[in-house]
């Protein structure tokens, strides 16, 4: 059974989609946005620049994307201020039993490089990782397979003896294509039929991935 395990960020180690999504209804609010949850759910798990694409195909290319940005990372880094980057119940425990395991750990997260690094260091986590992919670095974010791919490659295993711990539909998808055994755990978006087909497993918590772990992962 594969012994790497490669996770996202946002959504899995940390409770931030709430808050990137409480800060785009706020933005939305100074901007009259309508609808804007619907737009931001589509942008779970991709990078900037397509979510960019995105939200210009839905609004007009006269849509300033930066305005949104701007706005909501005031409200990001007012809540991180005032009450830190919340982690998922169950990261430690489970970055713990799979460095006692001798797993290969590893990231893959469409956030950018300098955010990463930064909250996993103030949250205690960065040393659990030897490999860090960031979607800053790609030209294609997930669903494609490339920041998966890459971050395989550089962790030195191959994609089918690894997993992949994912919330998003759009970081299943990439996980999937990149020839990985993806493991839901949802946070914002509910599992589909066909999240359930590509997934391995759909687990509840973090707690639950390592039990899965524990009995089928050796």
């Amino acid at each position: 059974m594969p012994r790497t395990v490669i996770f996202d960020l946002d959504g899995v180690i940390f409770d931030s989609e709430t808050v990137v999504r409480n800060g785009w209804r706020y933005a939305a609010g100074i901007m009259k946005i309508d609808d804007i949850d619907r737009l931001f759910l589509q942008a779970v798990g991709t990078n900037h620049a397509q979510t960019e694409a995105m939200v210009k195909r839905e609004l007009g290319e006269d849509f300033s994307y930066a305005e949104l940005r701007r706005y909501s990372s005031i409200y990001f880094r007012e809540f991180t201020a005032r009450n830190g980057l919340p982690v998922k119940p169950g990261v430690r425990e489970l970055l713990e039993y799979l460095k006692k395991q001798n797993r290969k750990i590893g990231l893959a997260s469409s956030s950018n490089m300098e955010y990463i690094r930064r909250e996993l260091n103030t949250a205690g986590l960065l040393g659990y990782f030897s490999t860090i992919v960031s979607g800053d670095q790609f030209a294609r974010s997930k669903p494609e397979p490339d920041i998966y791919l890459t971050a395989c490659e550089k962790i030195g295993t191959d994609p089918e003896e690894a997993y992949a711990i994912e919330d998003s539909y759009n970081g299943i998808i990439s996980a999937s294509r990149a020839g990985m055994h993806p493991i839901m755990v949802p946070d914002l978006l509910p599992p589909t039929e066909e999240m359930r087909e590509l997934s391995e497993t759909i687990c509840s918590s973090l707690f639950e991935v390592r039990a899965y772990l524990e009995t089928n992962g050796r």
